[in-house]
């Protein structure tokens, strides 16, 4: 489903109300070095109310989430008790699959790092379709289809959202805005996105990859936070000599059904790292 410019302008006039918009097609550099043809970059700079954006008709383009669903899918479970925290633990269910980290007990946390489809599925199905789709409803996460089967819908095609509407969630979730979750839902959360940390920032992200139609679809969505040392006057109301600039992200774009030329799940990182020191995000 494509969308016109003066649709896509009135769409993030209404989520982002009175942001500015900047369009960056210099990145798509960062794509055309591994070859990408089809692909978008969303970006919100908090601190300045801006949106940036490469290829602004895909960035509106609803497609599947793959496994970035698993972030509303561990919020619902931590809100409604299905999950009292993190911690809860899975069995295997002794079915080898071809990805070998998933193949043993783990609890969300481990499930989440390692994106493991069987533990999420499990969740969901203990969760069960009508407060499924409560809270899809409720955080209006995309097209707000959740199918026939309460443990693939957000694979299968029937559950689809854009790169602004993703941007938008994860932006909620930072800054705990999102409607029915309570402020330790959305911590837990976001403590369990964090891929990356250093003394001079810090990347919180879930990946998915995800067929949708006749074309693999890659994502990456979430957050970065760059870390300054500043003196603050010594009246000043903020005390403390550190600043924490946030950013807010959602990255797709579609490869070649059985392409194995290379290797997609880190290009995927390689190209976000790119755009993010490209813009100043990160140093």
């Amino acid at each position: 489903m494509r969308i016109t410019s003066v649709a896509f302008l009135l769409l993030l006039l209404l989520s982002c109300q009175q942001s500015r918009l900047k369009d960056h097609p210099e990145w798509q550099q960062h794509f055309a070095a591994y070859g990408i043809k089809n692909g978008c970059f969303m970006l919100r700079d908090q601190a300045h109310e801006v949106i940036h954006f490469y290829n602004k008709d895909r960035c509106l383009e609803q497609v599947v989430p793959a496994s970035t669903f698993k972030i509303l899918n561990s919020l619902i479970a931590l809100e409604t008790g299905i999950a009292p925290d993190e911690q809860l633990v899975i069995p295997w269910d002794s079915i080898v699959r071809d990805i070998p980290a998933w193949n043993k007990d783990m609890n969300m946390r481990e499930a989440f790092e390692v994106s493991n489809v069987p533990y999420f599925q499990e969740i969901a199905r203990k969760i069960g379709p009508a407060v499924m789709q409560y809270y899809v409803d409720t955080i209006k996460y995309g097209n707000m289809n959740t199918g026939n089967r309460v443990d693939t819908f957000w694979l299968d095609g029937s559950l689809k959202i854009s790169a602004d509407e993703q941007v938008g969630f994860v932006k909620r979730l930072y800054f705990n805005e999102l409607k029915g979750f309570s402020e330790r839902t959305q911590r837990i959360v976001r403590s369990m996105m964090l891929r990356e940390e250093t003394p001079g920032y810090r990347i919180y992200y879930k990946t998915g990859w995800g067929i949708d139609g006749d074309q693999h679809i890659l994502w990456i969505v979430g957050f970065a936070e760059r870390i300054q040392q500043v003196q603050e006057h010594k009246n000043a109301m903020n005390k403390s000599d550190v600043r924490i600039i946030p950013v807010f992200f959602a990255q797709q774009f579609e490869i070649p059904p059985g392409d194995t030329t290379q290797d997609w799940a880190q290009i995927r990182v390689e190209i976000l790292h790119r755009i993010l020191k490209d813009f100043g995000a990160i140093p």
